[in-house]
This record gives C-alpha cells, sequence and structure tokens, in this order.
C-alpha cells in the first residue's frame, strides 16, 4: 500500500519522488560516493607518487584495486542482502566505507595504499547492488521506479564523470589524502537519511536458503581473475605468462562456478533464471552499454589531456554534455519504453550508441563541437538501454532476489567496463604507441593518436552494436509495469 511521507518507518512504498526525498537522496550519495571513488584518484596518481615513492606499476594497482574487489565481490554482496536484509548490508557497507576513508590518514606507501583501496572497493561492493534494489522497494509505481532509476543512473554517472573533474579542482587546494577522507561525512549522512527513510527488511522479502560459500568463492575467482586478465593484457601483453594463466584461472573457475551452481540445492545464482529471456537479455545489452561508456571516457581523456593538452578541469568540463543529456534526455527515453515497449526502445538506443561510436571515428580529428554531438547522441542510447534494461532485469527476478539482480546487473556492467577500458589501451598502445608522451605532442604524433582513434572507435562501433542489439532482441515488447503474478 501506499503512505504519506509522515511515516516512512512503517511505510512500504511512497506516492511520488518528493515524498521520498529521505531516502531517494541517501540511495543517490550512498550510489554517488561509490561512483566517483572509480575515477576521483586517477588525476592525483602522479601526486601520490612524488608523496609515497610509488612506481608506475603501484599507481596502476591504486587505481585498479577498488575495480578489481568492486567487481569480484557484487554478486556475493548481493546473494547476502537477499539472505541477511538489504538495508542491514548496506548499512554495515556505508559504516565500512567510511572508517576505511579515514584510515587514509595512517597511509605511509603505495602498498598501504593499495590495500586500502582494495578494501574500500569490498566495502562499495556492499553497497553497490543493493542502493538500486532498494529504489524498487521505495515505489509501487513503474514510472516512479524509472524515473528513480534514472536519477540513480545521473548521479551514479556524474560520480563517475566528474571524479577527475572534482579531483583535480580539489588538489589545487588540499592535500591528495582529503579526496578519501571527505567519503566519511558523506557515508554518514547516507547512512541516516538510508536509516530514517528506507523501510526495513521484513522477513517474506528475503530468502532463507543458507549461503553458498563455494559458489562465493568460486564467483569472486571468476570476476577477480577476468578483471585481472583485462588489466593485465594491457600492461604486460596478451601473450605474458601471467596474462594467459589469469585467463585460464577465470574460465577454469567461471566452469567450476556453473558446474556447482546447477549441483548446488541453494545456489547463489540460480542459472535457470538465464531461461527468462528479459534476465539474459539485460545483462547482455548492459555489457555493451558499459563497453561503450568506458572506452568512449578512457579515450577521450587521453584525447582531450594529450592531443589537445588540456588541463584536468578543462577536460572534466568537457565531458558534461554527458551529464547534460543525461537529464534532458529523460522524457524520450521514457515515451521510447512506453510507447514500443523494452525491445524497440532498446533497439534504438543502440542505434544511438553505434552511430555516435562511428561517429567518433570521424569526429575525433574534426574539433570539440563534432566529439560533442557524438557524446550528446551516445548518452540518448545510454540512457536508454542502461535503464530500460535496469528496471526490466530486476522486475524479472523474484521478489526475495532483487538484490541478486541487482548485482547482476552491475556484474555485467562492471565486466563491460573492463572489457571497454582494456579494447581502447590495446589498440591505441597496439596503433599509436605504448608509452604516452608528457607534454606538447608532435604533429606527426597527434595525427597518428588520431589515426588510432579512427580505427579504435570503428571497431567499437561494431562490438557495441551487435552485443547491445542481440541482447534487446531477448527483451519483450511488453512496456508492463508489474511483476507477474
Amino acid at each position: 500500500m501506499t503512505v504519506s511521507a509522515t511515516a516512512p518507518a512503517a511505510s512500504r512504498t511512497y506516492p511520488s519522488l518528493r515524498a521520498a526525498w529521505i531516502p531517494l537522496a541517501a540511495l543517490c550519495l550512498a550510489f554517488f560516493v561509490e561512483m566517483v571513488d572509480n575515477t576521483l584518484l586517477s588525476i592525483a596518481l602522479p601526486t601520490i607518487g612524488r608523496d609515497l615513492g610509488g612506481g608506475t606499476t603501484a599507481l596502476q594497482w591504486v587505481a585498479g584495486a577498488y575495480s578489481l574487489t568492486f567487481g569480484g565481490l557484487l554478486l556475493t554482496a548481493g546473494s547476502m542482502a537477499d539472505r541477511f536484509g538489504r538495508r542491514r548490508v548496506l548499512l554495515l557497507g556505508l559504516a565500512v566505507f567510511g572508517l576505511l576513508s579515514l584510515g587514509v590518514v595512517a597511509v605511509a606507501s603505495t602498498g598501504g595504499l593499495i590495500t586500502l583501496r582494495a578494501g574500500l572497493g569490498i566495502a562499495a561492493a556492499a553497497m553497490a547492488p543493493i542502493t538500486n534494489s532498494l529504489v524498487f522497494r521505495l515505489f509501487d509505481d513503474q514510472a516512479l521506479r524509472m524515473r528513480a532509476m534514472t536519477l540513480m543512473i545521473v548521479v551514479g554517472m556524474s560520480g563517475f564523470v566528474l571524479g577527475p573533474l572534482l579531483g583535480g579542482t580539489a588538489l589545487a587546494h588540499v592535500e591528495w589524502q582529503w579526496l578519501l577522507i571527505v567519503n566519511a561525512p558523506i557515508a554518514l549522512i547516507a547512512a541516516i537519511g538510508v536509516r530514517l527513510g528506507v523501510p526495513a527488511d521484513q522477513p517474506q522479502d528475503l530468502t532463507r536458503d543458507r549461503l553458498d560459500l563455494p559458489g562465493a568463492v568460486l564467483s569472486i575467482t571468476a570476476i577477480g581473475l577476468a578483471c585481472f586478465s583485462l588489466t593485465s593484457g594491457v600492461e604486460h601483453g596478451w601473450l605474458s605468462v601471467i596474462t594467459v594463466a589469469s585467463v585460464f584461472g577465470a574460465t577454469a573457475s567461471a566452469a567450476a562456478f556453473v558446474r556447482h551452481e546447477r549441483r548446488s540445492a541453494s545456489p547463489m545464482l540460480d542459472l535457470r533464471l538465464f531461461s527468462n529471456g528479459t534476465v539474459r537479455g539485460a545483462a547482455i545489452a548492459q555489457i555493451g552499454t558499459a563497453i561503450a561508456m568506458a572506452a568512449v571516457m578512457f579515450g577521450l581523456i587521453l584525447h582531450f589531456q594529450y592531443a589537445y593538452g588540456w588541463s584536468p578541469v578543462r577536460a572534466g568540463l568537457a565531458n558534461l554534455p554527458i551529464i547534460v543529456t543525461m537529464i534532458v534526455a529523460t522524457p524520450l527515453s521514457e515515451w521510447l519504453a512506453k510507447r514500443f515497449g523494452h525491445r524497440i526502445a532498446c533497439l534504438v538506443g543502440a542505434a544511438c550508441l553505434t552511430g555516435s561510436l562511428a561517429g567518433l571515428a570521424w569526429g575525433v580529428d574534426h574539433g570539440y563541437v563534432a566529439i560533442a554531438v557524438c557524446m550528446v547522441v551516445m548518452t540518448i542510447g545510454l540512457r536508454t538501454v542502461m535503464t530500460i534494461c535496469a528496471v526490466a532485469l530486476v522486475e524479472a527476478m523474484p521478489g526475495n532476489r532483487t538484490s541478486i539482480g541487482t548485482a547482476l546487473n552491475d556484474t555485467a556492467q562492471e565486466v563491460g567496463s573492463s572489457v571497454g577500458t582494456a579494447v581502447v589501451g590495446t589498440l591505441i598502445a597496439a596503433l599509436v604507441t605504448t608509452q604516452l608522451p608528457v607534454g606538447t605532442w608532435s604533429d606527426a604524433l597527434v595525427t597518428s593518436f588520431f589515426h588510432g582513434e579512427r580505427i579504435t572507435y570503428a571497431v567499437l562501433a561494431v562490438v557495441v552494436g551487435l552485443i547491445t542489439a542481440g541482447g534487446a532482441l531477448s527483451l519483450t515488447h511488453s512496456n508492463a509495469t508489474e511483476e507477474p503474478a
């Protein structure tokens, strides 16, 4: 039933976004801080290297340790939340995230910072799938759920995109440690909002199945090694011993995970769910969107700061068309879903993604205006596919498996992000140079870089188009808003 905002503690759902502003703001804040931490320290790596004496490899791990533990533990965290309580696990994640962030004051080496970042990734994994699943608890109405999910995605993408900009601006005034210290009060405010506004977990909304510990270990190993192998391929080479070993380890762990889940009486991830075209298609499409987003973000950071020679602040501002379009495109995406259903709307989004990447293949050496137009078209596609697939996937899950549904959604995006970054890094290294020089680039190097970008974005247009459209084709034509009875 729907209740007023005056009794949030006893409420099951809210009648409007305004009525739910306290829990919605808290969930958005939690999602923002976990997403901004993905990119916030990237701009500070040179400063950290000078301060802590770390080499290039150590700094790469400072950036990668967070995403590695974050991606590897998403499914496990979602499974735990569906068993022990979503609000409870989220509050625990926020507490650990805030306390660990304060621990940066005791860091005296890159090794210590890498360990701290890995711990923050673990805490963030306990937050990410739950913030999205709790949005569905706040509302019964599908339109409100889509708008709330839109808001969550806009906030999350804003954190991801604005990380370098916020970090670069802050470094002009404070020490780099403050980039992490500020997480503590943000986590505290978010925890208070969740505690006050999000209804407590009800026993009937949780699963009583015992925790699948072997499945958790195998999933962590498979996803962690898969993410690591993509990073290692760029850093050490795709035929290096460590990369090949990681690929074999990830494959073996994934095969063992599938075998175990099929035989387990209480599987962490019931593989029979993938017989549902909506679950399967939404996860596949999300991989495609994440490949596009991560590839473009990583590629354009190189483009703006190296080829154009722009400052971190200016490069961060150059990405604002993505955030603005995310907000402005909301009515269009909602109209597409309502008028044509999930499948057609996502196919339109896939076409936007493919067209924008093909446009970037032409536009990278035609100035910023051409790039900005492609960013706008790409964001329309991202906004449409990401939101519809997130809503469709979670609603296709059983009521006591919503956290594992959002964890599956987030895991698909994390895998896609790793693939997108690896594709751009590998192709640029192969087509241009393995070591991007600092300072002013020569005209010959800029020309070579643009040539490499054209090929890279053309390849991505084909890859993203096939993956995203293929996933969209498995969705239904229905724009129904309620879960089947």
